[in-house]
């Protein structure tokens, strides 16, 4: 029996464990099959590429995320939208994404190549901000954070990443910038008056985001060869075509497209530490001292079968300061070059009427250094913050061709820092489609033939004869401009109400003769005041443009302040009619002069007159001799032969109807100006001789704005009384002057040797960005400090030496002019602007020389102007 049971679990285990042992088999089998299948997956590899562009525009879109569902694999498109992906695995499905537009989702065969392009819509209904809080807030930190760790590698490796560290490079640039209007109401577009423009509107504009009805305004391209030499340093453009129109006819359209190229970054440089767009300087995101003014965080990884790029974003530590927020994709092969970058700014940002910033830029690896291939900078302007009408500015460009350490001759380098070239081909549309390496959308096409048509109409013509004349202030009227229309009426104290009529004429007349001439009239003195001007042009240019080259005759009479002609500052004209204290000193000036002026290319330029001058004083002011005699001089007459040299380097200018305006930048203007007169000569009464320099210079000071400097100098030599030496340059009208000393009267001091400096410096709102509720008004703070040492030699001192004049007394018998003492004058003050967008008010303290008659310890300055 016993064995018998033995044998019968004996067997039942046996049995058991056959039937384990054929489970175990198939297991195995299936592993074994699972592992075949897997790795043919592994085998094939799933690509896909192709397009992206805007459904609405059909514009290419940058920076698109495309990625395989259900992994970390991705990339990104370029600035022309094209991508590629490849990732060895079976996926089935790809996704498109990018912040402001619809995702998008495509089914494609796994393990083969695909192609998939695609239009992308935009999101034209926004998410609300979400805001997660949490009992404790994380306090942001740079130590121990990844994000700051590899941006300290980018900014270590900048040196070796930029493209100026080619010993020479050249590169062919395709440069392209418009301009439109927007946000135009429908009674307008659909109102009388723009009926016979509707055709030029254009229905797909993508402006912040949003599908917008815009206006063509401005349409540019530019076609260049460029060269550059690391040491010494030199760089040349050569421009081999140049395209353009506008509606904008009544407006230096020249001088609009350099600033409009300024201001939208002709040189957006991610490598530099400050990128100028906007007539600002933004700290660079990758700027050696960027963690100390940004937030960074890393928020993906973006895998490619080339390279692995890192994606970090950044945030203003501060919003109100002058810095950007977006995003860097960041290579990780050891070069930590920037492979892509999106700029945009804030809208607490500290700058006026700007409504949004954008600035797309796309790097290409050649030769192991990642060259820029295309930038993109779109901003967008307003009145009002969220509504009204805006005018939206697009600059592009795209480089190729790039070439490193192929030299030039040495020669070469000598040419001219820009040069154009003769192409009859420049307008011919055939060519730009050929040599035009970047594709226009319908509505950019059609700019050129649309403005064309524009301007064959006669209300077009109608209606820029207006604008030209309330923008420009003369009116045009066949070859003869009437105008200035600013300058029709005026009051002062001497000569109560003015008006005044004039005009000139213009290329239309004569190309070689222009006439400039005005009357004036005042009814408090009764004189008839008038300015005759005949200019000979020797290269038939304008001479109220660049470059000048002309021979000038004029006959002068008109009243002024003694050391302060027409005492207006252009800007302010309406400030000017207002005063502080009271004007005592007028003086009527005769002159007549014969000059010669001439621009150079690289704006060196001078001017070379004769002139005689007689003064003769009015109100108050006497010429009295301090002789036995005390005898009164009824005028002053004088000869004088002057040179006025001007350099500006790398000038860029804006030119308007009366004065051209110098776009400022970091290079210095010197000025120098001598003076020789000659006594007996035209009844001219005494022989001297004058040196007058002047040094102007701006200083920019990344987040703490820019400081202007101007160093001033005179010396006076020969023996003449006081109206013959140097004015020191007062005023007291309400309008705030930079260049004047704005508590000082008017003639109230004079000297024949003097030095000074003026030092402003703006901080565009640094410090009151930083405060809670004030930051919101976006007010900017000025400081300003004015130092002139100087005097009066014995010789020239009335009181010293006999033959001279009396310094003027004021109206109360006291003694109304001075000279410098041993101390300088000083005057300082503390400023705030951008009030209300307009406004700036300065409280200016003179520090010395305050038991002069009139004189006052503090004062108030207004000044008038929009800025950015």
């Amino acid at each position: 029996m016993t064995t018998v049971i033995r044998n019968s679990i004996s067997f039942r285990g046996f049995h058991k464990l056959k039937k384990l042992a054929f489970l175990y088999l198939v297991l195995l089998s299936l592993n074994v099959a699972g592992q075949e299948q897997n790795s043919a997956a592994t085998d094939k590899t799933t690509k896909v590429s192709g397009r992206v562009t805007d459904a609405s525009s059909g514009a290419p879109l940058p920076f698109i995320r495309v990625g395989f569902q259900g992994s970390s694999i991705s990339t990104s498109t370029d600035n022309d939208g094209n991508y590629t992906l490849s990732a060895p695995g079976l996926f089935s499905e790809v996704t498109f994404s990018s912040m402001g537009y619809m995702p998008e989702h495509r089914k494609i065969n796994p393990g083969q190549t695909n192609a998939v392009s695609l239009k992308l819509r935009y999101a034209e209904t926004q998410l609300k901000e979400v805001k997660v809080t949490s009992a404790k807030k994380k306090r942001y930190r740079n130590k121990d954070n990844p994000a700051v760790e590899l941006i300290q590698q980018v900014i270590d490796h900048k040196d070796q990443n930029r493209m100026q560290a080619s010993n020479y490079l050249q590169y062919d640039l395709y440069e392209r910038i418009a301009l439109s209007f927007f946000n135009l109401s429908e009674k307008f577009t659909n109102g009388r008056f723009f009926a016979k423009y509707k055709f030029m509107l254009d229905s797909t504009s993508k402006i912040s985001g949003k599908t917008q009805v815009s206006l063509p305004a401005l349409f540019s391209e530019k076609l260049s060869k460029n060269y550059y030499r690391k040491d010494p340093s030199k760089s040349i453009q050569i421009i081999n075509a140049q395209k353009q129109t506008n509606i904008l006819k009544f407006i230096d359209t020249a001088g609009l497209e350099v600033y409009l190229n300024r201001l939208y970054g002709n040189n957006v440089d991610i490598y530099t530490n400050n990128i100028f767009i906007i007539n600002r300087q933004f700290l660079s995101p990758i700027a050696d001292h960027a963690p100390n003014y940004y937030k960074f965080f890393i928020t993906d990884t973006i895998k490619t079968a080339p390279e692995k790029l890192i994606e970090i974003s950044f945030t203003p530590r501060a919003t109100g300061d002058i810095l950007f927020e977006g995003k860097l994709y960041v290579t990780m092969d050891g070069n930590y070059a920037v492979k892509a970058c999106e700029l945009n700014v804030n809208k607490e940002i500290n700058i006026n009427f700007m409504r949004s910033l954008k600035i797309r830029q796309d790097f290409k690896r050649d030769s192991g250094r990642y060259f820029l291939a295309k930038s993109n900078v779109q901003a967008d302007f307003g009145f009002l913050k969220d509504k009204g009408i805006g005018i939206f500015g697009d600059r592009t460009a795209v480089f190729t061709n790039y070439k490193q350490n192929a030299p030039q001759p040495d020669t070469f380098y000598d040419g001219k820092d820009q040069q154009v070239l003769e192409n009859p081909k420049q307008n011919d549309t055939s060519y730009w489609a050929h040599n035009r390496p970047d594709t226009l959308t319908h509505q950019q096409a059609t700019v050129y033939a649309h403005i064309t048509k524009l301007e064959k109409l006669p209300a077009f013509k109608r209606d820029t004869w207006i604008a030209s004349t309330l923008t420009g202030g003369y009116a045009n009227w066949g070859p003869v401009q009437l105008g200035p229309l600013g300058s029709t009426y005026a009051h002062d104290s001497q000569e109560g109400s003015r008006f005044q009529i004039g005009g000139r004429t213009t290329p239309g007349l004569s190309k070689i003769i222009y006439l400039d001439d005005h009357i004036g009239y005042g009814l408090r003195d009764k004189q008839l005041k008038y300015n005759l001007n005949t200019y000979i042009s020797l290269n038939k240019v304008s001479p109220f443009k660049y470059p000048r080259d002309y021979f000038e005759v004029s006959y002068r009479y008109d009243a002024d302040l003694p050391g302060r002609s027409m005492a207006v500052i252009p800007e302010q004209a309406a400030l000017t009619s207002f005063s502080t204290g009271k004007t005592d000193y007028w003086l009527y000036n005769k002159t007549y002069t014969i000059a010669y002026a001439r621009d150079f290319e690289n704006h060196f330029s001078f001017n070379v007159a004769l002139r005689s001058w007689n003064q003769q004083p009015a109100a108050f002011l006497q010429f009295k001799s301090n002789n036995d005699n005390a005898a009164l001089i009824r005028n002053l007459t004088t000869s004088e032969v002057e040179l006025n040299m001007r350099y500006a380097p790398h000038e860029q200018i804006l030119q308007g109807t009366q004065e051209r305006h110098t776009i400022k930048s970091r290079f210095p203007i010197l000025n120098l100006k001598l003076t020789h007169a000659f006594k007996d000569v035209l009844n001219s009464s005494y022989t001297y001789n004058k040196i007058d320099a002047n040094i102007y210079k701006r200083f920019y000071f990344s987040q703490l704005g820019y400081a202007d400097i101007t160093l001033i100098g005179n010396l006076t030599t020969g023996k003449v009384p006081f109206p013959l030496l140097s004015i020191l340059n007062a005023n007291q009208s309400i309008a705030y002057d930079e260049d004047a000393y704005n508590k000082m009267n008017y003639l109230e001091f004079v000297a024949d040797h003097y030095v000074g400096i003026n030092y402003t410096q703006a901080l565009n709102g640094f410090i009151l960005n930083k405060i809670p509720l004030i930051r919101k008004l976006k007010w900017r703070e000025f400081l300003s400090f004015k130092v002139l040492y100087g005097g009066i030699r014995n010789e020239n001192n009335p009181a010293l030496s006999k033959n001279l004049y009396l310094f003027p007394v004021g109206v109360n018998g006291s003694s109304g002019t001075f000279a410098l003492g041993n101390a300088p004058y000083v005057e300082g003050g503390v400023g705030i602007g951008n009030i209300f967008k307009f406004l700036r008010i300065d409280v200016i303290k003179r520090f010395n020389y305050l038991d002069h008659p009139g004189a006052s310890p503090y004062g108030i300055k207004l000044g008038f102007r929009p800025h950015l």
